[in-house]
């Protein structure tokens, strides 16, 4: 027995036993943190956000965890004006992502709900008595990623074995189920799955219990963060009359991440306009900020939402007195397309010598052709609009029996030149 004691443990076995050690410790203080802790609902939006962000990382898709918040809270994202169109697609694309990882981990529909539920099925089966659920977690979520070789980012509900987000949802299941916490943090140990870690279990058990202990020490950190906040927020509105409703308004917006009139003048039961007035003291008094930029269906948070506030962009509204459309003159910042290229140099002018060398035999040819054609044509003309002694005196032609004098005969230039000109009918030239 004692001779099993003093054997010397491998490098390998010591640090799993330190990570598993570290995790365990971080954990139970995380745990300890949130039992009957008002700020719990507050807390579980930060850490879902962060979580998501730690998830989007290593799925290759880095994301602003307020953009995520904007679109959770149905608010158009601000695009920063210093990107061109193609990086502002790139934001939405991972704000996108982000979402559907938010989805596997809060509200999974019916198939993402099915993937769990086969996942923790899987992460059941390594729970044994002899094994602590840390480690039974740990080896779950390897055989598990082993079966897909790391899986993908965004998996079909049919293909769950083996990809990333159910196992994650499931995780955090786990966690709740083997009683290692009482509330449903999000602790994927995210950086386990980056691709330079390596995989084989000896080297990655020590890297996830690691990744789990830096979750849960953030978490509690956060949890400070917002206790920190609310305890200045409480300070603030000190020293107000007695039947102030500040400082129950300040609990009530730290104990939820954002707050609207209605629901503050419902908990509070007071007026509409009474909870907008407070909350716009707040607002001017540095205690709160809105996020929405809205004079309607406004949104408010204490002063830790004011990232959120950055990262919604405000509603369009037109300027006084400008019409409808672009102005004109305006010029684009956005627009990165380059501008009409510059006109051509003119050429030197020619010496003498040099307007000798172009030959001009050619276009002497057929400017004298331009003239037989513009004399012959004139001819024409004249000929057709010469008035005659029958159109000048129509008594005479009247009087007149002689038949009509004939026409000149024309030479075949002259029908030539006049083909394609209409002959009056006779009478009809005054």
């Amino acid at each position: 027995m004692f001779d099993t004691l003093a054997r010397p443990r491998s490098a390998a076995d010591q640090d799993l036993t330190t990570a598993l050690a570290a995790a365990a410790a971080a954990i139970a203080r995380l745990d300890e943190a949130l039992e009957n802790n008002p700020l719990r609902g507050a807390f579980l939006y930060r850490a879902r956000l962060d979580a998501v962000r730690r998830q989007a990382a290593v799925d290759g898709m880095l994301i602003d965890p307020w953009h995520l918040a904007a679109m959770l809270e149905g608010l158009r994202v601000r695009a920063e004006a210093r990107r061109d169109r193609l990086d502002r697609g790139s934001v939405i694309d991972a704000a996108r992502h982000a979402f559907a990882q938010y989805q596997w981990l809060v509200c999974p529909d019916f198939d993402q709900e099915g993937a769990v539920r086969l996942a923790e099925t899987h992460l059941a089966g390594f729970a044994t008595p002899a094994e602590t659920p840390l480690l039974a977690a740990a080896r779950g979520l390897h055989a598990w990623l082993a079966a897909g070789n790391g899986g993908g980012a965004g998996p079909a509900p049919g293909d769950a074995l083996g990809t990333r987000p159910p196992v994650r949802a499931a995780l955090v299941r786990f966690w709740t189920r083997g009683k290692l916490l009482r509330t449903a943090v999000p602790l994927t140990g995210a950086a386990a799955l980056r691709a330079e870690t390596p995989f084989d279990w000896a080297r990655w058990a020590p890297a996830f219990l690691g990744a789990v202990a830096a979750e849960a020490a953030d978490g509690r950190q956060l949890l400070l963060d917002l206790e920190r906040a609310w305890f200045g927020a409480r300070t603030a509105v000190a020293g107000r009359r007695r039947d102030s409703h500040a400082a129950a308004a300040v609990d009530r917006l730290a104990a939820v991440p954002l707050l609207s009139a209605t629901s503050l003048a419902g908990g509070l039961g007071i007026a509409v306009k009474n909870a907008i007035r407070l909350l716009e003291d707040f607002v001017e008094g540095g205690i709160a900020v809105e996020v929405t930029h809205r004079s309607r269906r406004r949104l408010f948070g204490l002063t830790a939402m004011a990232p959120l506030a950055d990262a919604v962009r405000p509603p369009y509204r037109p300027e006084p007195g400008r019409g409808r459309g672009r102005p004109p003159g305006l010029v684009d910042d956005d627009d990165d397309r380059p501008g009409p290229p510059p006109p051509p140099p003119q050429l030197p002018p020619l010496t003498p010598v040099e307007r000798r060398a172009f030959d001009y035999t050619a276009f002497e040819a057929d400017m004298a052709q331009l003239d037989r054609v513009v004399r012959q044509t004139k001819r024409a003309l004249d000929t057709l609009v010469r008035p005659t002694t029958e159109t000048a005196d129509p008594a005479r032609q009247t009087a007149d029996p002689s038949p009509p004098t004939a026409a000149p005969e024309r030479s075949s230039s002259d029908e030539a030149a006049g083909a394609t000109l209409p002959m009056p009918a006779r009478g009809q030239i005054a």
